[in-house]
């Protein structure tokens, strides 16, 4: 599959089915940390230091990470220094039917958030 271009996704880690053993399993290419951890991250919860462990995870395993559910400048630029390599959540859009999206990216939209 890898061949065609596939890529495989750890959605949602860190809760319901996801665990430690599915990335000894399975060979991901990105692990998408749930929105949970995010939403919490830097209230003295602790979750900052579960993201950083799952990051280190991830680098070790030439993995990418997602940071789910980024809703905050605060949250994007804490996820960012933890070491996550990708991020998604309203602070950049709401879901769009693909049409939208592709016209977005046409006119730079992302790049006016400051996130591209």
């Amino acid at each position: 599959m890898r061949e065609l271009g596939v890529h495989i996704a750890l959605d949602d880690f860190g809760t319901g089915y996801s665990s430690l053993r599915y990335l000894h399993r399975f060979p991901f290419d990105k692990i998408k940390i749930d929105r949970s951890f995010v939403k919490e991250v830097g209230d003295g919860s602790g979750t900052s230091s579960i993201i950083k462990a799952v990051v280190a995870i991830a680098t070790d395993r030439s993995m990418v990470t997602t940071a789910e559910g980024v809703e905050t400048r605060q949250q994007l630029e804490t996820v960012r220094a933890l070491g996550c390599t990708q991020m998604q959540g309203y602070l950049f859009s709401a879901a769009r039917p693909a049409l939208e999206i592709r016209a977005m990216l046409g006119l730079g939209e992302a790049a006016a958030l400051g996130v591209a």
